[in-house]
């Protein structure tokens, strides 16, 4: 039997407010001692992942921008790839779409609904900054976008009308905590978890579970797609269309509560869950 760790960052092993990570580390650290992969499944760029994952010393695949992309480093021995498209150091599966490409849609939806939509792309780093807290670098790397565009959607605007007009240039609208993101038809967080679940899971004998941790509704379809899904709450609690789910509930906000809720499965099975 093997487990297999998908999770959001912000709000979920990051906290929500100041993006610290402390409280989970003796927790990732034992992880790692089990050969369990953690697989990060995020809105965040390629580049704000590649930072996290050297400061917590994390090797697994990476799924970034909501589902758009899926990253495997070359030397991964955890599964076979038939193909490699190569892409930076990284075998690339590409669900999405190229960040030209959402660029130039987000501009055609707003010109169709007579609206000014702005993305990353028209905002200053000073704006984001504002907007996110991260530091000057932060804000740079959330900047380099590759293949999805975050953007603010105005109050006068119908999300209904607006999912519509999107649906009908061939685009997808995912719902975030700060901002929605313009994202390709074929990406999103529970495509590209199913992908690496298949590829994970190449010897039909060992059974494969699976663990997703989030705390948003763009982290919905990320959750339907694993065995235990567990909701880590924000300050005002478990988000509205999370809730009556079914689902776990972390004890606690951002990294203490991704801590404690991991911790509590690991004291399930000492031994049953390990990749060889």
């Amino acid at each position: 039997m093997k487990l297999l760790i998908f999770t959001d960052l912000d709000g979920t092993l990051l906290n929500q407010d100041d993006y610290r990570y402390e409280a989970a580390i003796p927790v990732l650290e034992e992880l790692k001692t089990r050969q369990i992969p953690v697989v990060p499944v995020t809105s965040k760029t390629r580049q704000e992942v590649e930072t996290l994952r050297q400061e917590i010393k994390l090797e697994d695949p990476f799924i970034v921008e909501n589902g758009s992309a899926i990253f495997v480093p070359l030397d991964s021995q955890q599964f076979v790839l038939d193909r490699k498209n190569e892409w930076e150091g990284y075998h690339l599966e590409l669900l999405g779409c190229t960040y030209a490409q959402v660029r130039a849609g987000l501009m055609g939806i707003g010109t169709f609904i007579e609206e000014s939509l702005r993305g990353f792309g028209d905002l200053s780093e000073r704006e984001i900054e504002q907007l996110t807290g991260l530091s000057s670098e932060g804000v740079k790397q959330a900047k380099a976008r590759e293949f999805t565009e975050p953007f603010v959607i105005p109050d006068r605007i119908s999300s209904d009308r607006l999912q519509q007009v999107v649906e009908d240039f061939g685009f997808r609208v995912v719902v975030g905590d700060r901002f929605s993101h313009l994202i390709g038809s074929g990406a999103g967080k529970g495509k590209a978890v199913q992908w690496l679940k298949q590829h994970y899971a190449s010897n039909p004998q060992d059974r494969l579970i699976t663990i997703g941790l989030g705390n948003s509704p763009n982290d919905l379809e990320m959750l339907k797609a694993v065995d235990i899904a567990i909701v880590v709450p924000g300050n005002k609690g478990v988000h509205p269309r999370l809730r009556g789910r079914g689902w776990q509930v972390a004890p606690a906000t951002g990294s203490q509560g991704w801590a404690s809720a991991i911790a509590t499965q690991l004291s399930k099975s000492i031994d049953l869950f390990k990749f060889p």
